[in-house]
């Protein structure tokens, strides 16, 4: 099985900036995400946490971690009411991000 992010080093903190917005972003990932930092500004030449690298390289508009949430609590309540249990937050992450920002 091939790495998703194998080539795609941006992808992995878009994809934790969007697990970060809906509370699902763990403490562990969130630390090694903060320890890599310097990193991240080395290979995108951004400055900032994490957080701020996503929102300056993807030109996000002040309030989008807000609007990720707020799209993933109404359909979280669609879901449940659909299928009887709880979303699977990473799905949630994959398909938002696959239908929002193709790479």
């Amino acid at each position: 099985m091939s790495d998703i992010y194998e080539g795609k080093p941006f992808l992995k903190l878009l994809d934790a900036y969007v697990l970060d917005a809906i509370g699902a972003l763990d403490a562990d990932s969130d630390a090694t995400l903060k320890a890599q930092e310097p990193a991240f500004h080395a290979m995108f030449g951004a400055t900032g946490d994490w957080r701020s690298i996503v929102v300056q390289r993807m030109q996000f508009p002040a309030g989008m971690a807000g609007a990720i949430n707020e799209v993933w609590t109404k359909g979280r309540v669609k879901f449940i009411a659909a299928q009887g249990h709880e979303p699977d937050p990473v799905e949630f992450m994959r398909s938002f991000v696959d239908t929002n920002f193709p790479h």
